[in-house]
Order: structure tokens, then sequence, then C-alpha cells
């Protein structure tokens, strides 16, 4: 039976090498007493051990990648590390067939097949496959980070953290598509960028079927099944999935944003999103749309924009049935359901269901308007807005009505068009029992009841029940109108009756009496219209008369 002995006595004992004891003379005379077995206690049985024991204390580094410079303690390490060059990986998994560049990662990898997590927290009862997985995993409950950035005090639980945060200041991306040519500061982000180029989506969903790139997107996804939402905020109590949510949401709170653009100095709370901001300055719209064209800075916003040429709404209220094309859409309509509004401004204490919509209005009271169309110099409160405006001058109008035809510069002016044709007004006044087809239009109604009128103009101080009415109320004062025909060069104040004005030139009656036929340029003429019955009437061409 063999027995263990520490470093120490190991090379003091006769039969030991000669080698041994001139190195355990080097080191004395180097004056590295701290590499003695008092200081880590490890018990090792073999010569080689102690060797590489030695230089884990020592940082000695005498192994040389020829082709990148990397150092290392020991050979074997060097010859694992070169098949990161050669691409060589000779063990093989007899389940999936997937190879891996050494046996360890085998051995772990054999483990996702049969289930086995033998290495388990004593505090949690949390089970892992590998040992180093745990004491990763133990740091979470006794807050240590050993591992520290030399630039920015930053802390990591884990090494291989550090190393691949240190190429955020480096700026080294080493790992490259050869397909695209995009770097990647991480080898695993690569292999997920690829599957974009392949369509590979190896994880799937045993529920709803639904596939993913990434087995952790796959784990977070699960959670909506669950429910699950470990991490909460101490705070407001909000629950999250992932725990950089967690981070993310906590900076609402403290108002820390640490990535800053170098160009504008706009700081943001996540790099992701300084990322896609940095592509505004440099014009980069990777992501194009093979139906029409367009293209956008994220593949996200590009799979969002596919939706509205496929119809699909994959995302469904389990209260009322109606069905979104986005899930951040869906999280904001359920606070419908629950009259949840988490976010308050605090000068008017107005509420609001989502952040963006709190920072938006925010701005009102500011009267702060950033974004500036650089061609008319009209100026809004969000990027969106602007986007939006300047679809005006371009004429671009991607979303049409599938019943009449008529096109729109938005996908929610198209939504609210087709409730016409449908007649869904889904509002209702609890008061008069009168239905809306849009939300604000019922809160605007409402005012009428309640008598509120919280718009005011700042020359005759006469009040609104509306912005919008406030805004075509000041042009009676300014003179102003915007909104000019392209035919004859007419202005108006308001850009509907520029709208009706256009009939009168193109001979379009879109507003029709069911009863009589008879069409109208407006919808108020309808109206006023079916107040009167109809009587007998004849038409000769497109010529009604009425009694």
């Amino acid at each position: 039976k063999r027995r263990l002995m520490t470093s120490s006595n190991f090379a003091k004992r006769r039969g030991a090498p000669v080698w041994m004891r001139r190195k355990q003379s080097f080191y004395r005379s180097k004056r590295i007493t701290e590499v003695t077995p008092d200081t880590c206690g490890e018990a090792l049985n073999r010569c080689s051990n102690f060797s590489t024991q030695l230089k884990k204390h020592t940082d000695e580094k005498i192994y040389s990648c020829e082709i990148c410079g990397k150092d290392f303690s020991v050979s074997s390490r060097l010859a694992v590390h070169m098949r990161t060059h050669t691409g060589e990986r000779p063990f093989a998994c007899k389940v999936c067939g997937k190879t891996f560049k050494h046996s360890g990662s085998l051995k772990v990898h054999t483990r996702t097949h049969t289930g086995e997590k033998p290495f388990s927290c004593e505090i949690c009862g949390k089970s892992f496959v590998k040992n180093s997985s745990l004491r990763d995993h133990m740091r979470i409950h006794t807050g240590e980070k050993p591992f520290c950035c030399k630039t920015c005090g930053k802390a990591f639980t884990q090494n291989s953290t550090l190393q691949h945060h240190m190429r955020t200041h480096t700026g080294e991306k080493p790992f490259s598509c050869k397909i695209c040519g995009k770097a990647f500061f991480q080898p695993y982000i690569l292999t997920n960028h690829m599957r974009k180029h392949t369509g590979e989506r190896p994880f799937s969903c045993e529920i709803c079927g639904k596939s993913f790139i990434r087995n952790s997107s796959l784990k977070d996804h699960m959670k909506s099944h669950t429910g699950e939402r470990p991490f909460s905020c101490k705070t407001c109590g909000k629950g999250f999935f992932q725990p950089y949510s967690l981070t993310n949401h906590m900076r609402i709170h403290t108002g820390e944003r640490p990535f800053s653009c170098e160009i504008c100095g706009k700081a943001f709370t996540q790099s992701g999103s300084l990322q896609h901001h940095v592509k505004i300055h440099t014009a980069q719209r990777p992501f194009s749309c093979d139906t029409c064209g367009k293209t956008f800075t994220q593949n996200s916003t590009l799979q969002h924009h596919m939706r509205t040429h496929t119809g699909e709404r994959p995302f469904s209220c389990t209260l009322c049935g109606k069905s979104f094309s986005r899930n951040d859409s869906l999280t904001a309509h359920m606070k419908t359901h629950t009259s949840e509004r988490p976010f308050s401004c605090e000068q008017c204490g107005k509420r609001f269901i989502k952040s963006g919509s709190l920072k938006v209005h925010m701005k009102s009271h500011t009267d702060e308007r950033p974004f500036f169309c650089e061609i008319c110099g009209k100026s809004f409160n969000r990027n969106a807005s602007l986007n939006i405006h300047m679809k005006s001058h371009t004429g671009e109008k991607l979303y049409f009505c599938k019943t009449c035809g008529k096109r729109f510069y938005t996908s929610s002016s198209l939504s609210v068009h087709m409730k016409t044709h449908t007649g869904e007004r889904p509002f209702s006044c609890e008061t008069c029992g009168k239905s809306f087809n849009l939300s604000w239009s019922l809160k605007a109604h409402m005012r009428i009841h309640t008598g509120e009128r919280p718009f005011s103009c700042i020359i005759c101080e006469r009040s609104f029940t509306c912005s919008s009415t406030l805004k075509a109320h000041v042009r009676t004062h300014t003179g102003e109108r915007p909104f000019t025909c392209k035919i004859c060069g007419k202005g108006f104040k308001r850009n509907a009756s520029l709208e009706a004005h256009v009939r009168t030139h193109t001979g379009e009656r879109p507003f029709s009496c069911e009863m009589c036929g008879k069409g109208f340029t407006q919808s108020g003429n309808l109206t006023l219209k079916t107040m009167s019955p109809c009587s007998e009437s004849t038409q000769e061409g497109s010529v009604f008369k009425l009694s």
C-alpha cells in the first residue's frame, strides 16, 4: 500500500532522485520559502506531482506554444492547448458522437446522458456534474470573489470569467466566424453564433416544442412554464428568471448606468444596449428582411419584424386570449388585468405599466425633445417617434390593409384601422356605455364625465381634454399649418384635415351608408347622415340625391 507523503519530506528522503534534491536546493537559494508544504499542505504521491505543485506556487511556466506564445507550467497542458490550434478532438462520446479535446471533458459530458450529478451543495441541495461547478456555486452563498481585475477592480467568482473580462479592456477577440468574419471574446459565443448561419437549434422544450440555440436559453424558457422566478428584488419584490436580469433591474433603483457611448456620451444599464446604440452612429444594420429588404441593427428586431409579414402572434394571454407578437407586449398587457402600475412619476404621481413609458412621460415635464429631424427640424421626445416621422418625408408605408389596400407608417396604425372593418370596440365607458376602438380614446372620453381638462393653452389659458386638441388649438395663435397638400399646396393645422382634403382630389369616399350606399369623405359626415332616415334616392354614376 503506497504511503502518501508531503512535498517537504519527499525531497529529504534518502532514496529521492538527485534532480529532486537539486531542485529543492535551487528554491532554497532563491529564498522561496513559501513553496514549502507547510503553506498548502497538499499530500503528494509522485515526484512529478511535487514538481508540478512547486510550479503552481512560483508561477514558473517553461513550456511555450510556438503558435500563439502562451506559456504553461506543465507539458501535458501544452499538449492539450495545441489541440485548440490543430482542432484535434480525440475523445468521442459513444451516445451522441460529440468529440472533446481531453478525457475529463468527455467524462463530464457523459453525465448529461446519464443524469448523474454527484456533487451536491450542503446548503441548498443543488447538485452539479462537476466538482468545480460546485466550488463556484458555493461562492454564491459565501459571497467570495477571489479573482479581481487589476484595471477596474471588478471581482469575479471564477478565474475564467476574469480572463474573459480582461478582453473587454484589451479589445482582444481571438475567435472569428469563418463565414461573416465577426469576432468574439469567447469560443462558446462563436459556437452559438455559427448556429445562426446553420439554423441549428439543438435544445428543444419537451412541453411546447420550441427550440433554442443555447441550453441556457432552454433552461430560462422552462421557467416560463413552471413560473419559477428565484431571483427577487429586495426593493420592490419583483422576481426574475436569471441573476443578471436582477442585476440590470437593480440599476433602475440605483440609477447606475455603467456603459457609456464614447461618441455621444449616452449611458446605458446593459453592455448589449450600448453595442446596439453604437450601430446608430456607424449606420451598421447587418440584419436584413428577405421579404421587404428592411434592415435592422439587431437580429431580435428582425425576428419581431418578420411577424408583421407572417402575422404570427405566438404569445397569448391566458385570461382573455389576446395574442401578441412579442413577449414584452404580453407582459405589459397582463398588467391591464391586474391593474398593476409599478412605475410612478415623482412630480405628478401618474403611474405607468412600463418603465419606458415613465421615461417618456418625464420628458413632458422637462419639455425635453432630444431627437431632431434633419429635414424639417421638428423635435421629438422619443427616437421611435422620430423614425415614424421620417417616413412622412420618404413616403414609406410598409403596412397595408388586406381588406381595402390602405397603407400605413406603423403596424399599430394598421391594427387600429382594421377595427374599422371588424367593428371591434373593446373599450367601453362604464358611465354611459359608449365603446371605443382605442384605450386612449376611452380615457379622453372619460374626461367628459369627470370634467377634467389637463391640457391648457399658455396663451389664452383655454383647457382641453386631449393633448392633440391643444396642439391644434395653439396653431390658431401661431398660424402654423404644417400639413400641406402636395397637389394644390393648401396648408392645414391637422393631419386629419389634410387627409380629408386629399380625397377631394382623388374622389375617394371611404365612409359609406349601409342603407343607401352613399359615400362620404369624412366619418363625421356619415354620422350626420345616419341621424336622418334614408329616403328613396336615385343613383346616376356616383351621384346620390337625398330627400
